[in-house]
């Protein structure tokens, strides 16, 4: 059974930087790819970005665009977003998400993904 972890949440003020980290577990990490989505109080679940496997090509929402960086060290099993910046709007709990093994391609609609993380909280004070 594929298990995700998230950390790093927290509290920080605006403009202020979060690392958000998501280990995996399982030997085929580098075979999918992985997604970060999150959900703000009152709204849907919404795509934050993607990483391929192998991590050469990556893809983000525009509202995260230039501020936030999604990576992977498939030697560790894990996915990072560094979040610099961040506003406000930012709040919301951020999960981890993977695709199944083969689906090396990243993606933006939270149905193509699988496994999905508990969760992390990430609040930005004005």
């Amino acid at each position: 059974q594929v298990q995700l972890v998230e950390s790093g949440g927290g509290l920080v003020q605006a403009g202020g930087s979060l690392r958000l980290s998501c280990a995996a577990s399982g030997r085929t990490f580098s075979w999918s790819a992985m997604g970060w989505f999150r959900r703000a109080p009152g709204k849907e679940r919404e795509f934050v970005s993607t990483i391929n496997g192998s991590g050469r090509s990556t893809d983000y929402a525009d509202s995260v665009k230039g501020r936030f960086t999604i990576s992977r060290d498939n030697t560790k099993n894990t996915v990072y977003l560094q979040m610099n910046s961040l506003k406000p709007e930012d709040t919301a709990v951020y999960y981890c998400a993977r695709r199944l093994a083969g689906a090396g391609a990243g993606s933006s609609d939270i149905k193509d993904y699988s496994y999905w993380g508990q969760g992390t909280q990430v609040t930005v004070s004005s």
